[in-house]
């Protein structure tokens, strides 16, 4: 099922988004059906994030986790196990790749392993040239306490 979305009334108000409808649209085309490994996404506080994932029969050194970008990339390897006869193979510890879009400033900031899962610690940090700020306006009226004392004199 494809679902189409109107970005019409988004492009009146906004500038430098246009890049939204691609990702949109690429988010909706990767398959939903592949979900190895399970995994959470946290917001931990205003500007920091967690990605928790299951990743059972896998070692820290069998992980890579790469940022780039606006892009978080991990992917598990298994090195082949052939010397190994199993009666039941449950735990399953195939490779798989996962790929989670950023946001502008979004940064990993540490990566570690704990309990069968491998937990990528985020934080956005807005430059502070990026940060608000209020805009003087030229020619305006100046401010009250200006004026006050102007009628007082």
């Amino acid at each position: 099922m494809r679902t189409s979305f109107d970005f019409a009334p988004l492009w009146r108000s906004t500038i430098g988004f246009d890049h939204l409808a691609d990702l949109v649209d690429s988010t909706l085309r990767q398959t939903t059906e592949d979900n190895y490994p399970p995994y959470n996404i946290e917001r931990s506080g205003e500007d920091h994030y967690r990605i928790s994932l299951a990743v059972a029969g896998f070692g820290a050194n069998d992980i890579t986790v790469t940022a780039e970008q606006n892009a978080l990339t991990i992917e598990g390897r298994k090195p082949d196990d052939a010397a190994r006869e199993y009666l039941y193979h449950g735990i399953a510890a195939r490779p798989f790749r996962r790929v989670f879009n950023l946001a502008d400033y979004v940064q990993v900031k540490q990566a570690s392993f704990q309990d069968g899962l491998l937990i990528v610690d985020l934080v956005r940090e807005v430059p502070e040239a990026m940060r608000p700020r209020r805009i003087q306006i030229a020619g305006a009226a100046p401010p009250a306490s200006q004026i006050e004392q102007k009628e007082a004199a």
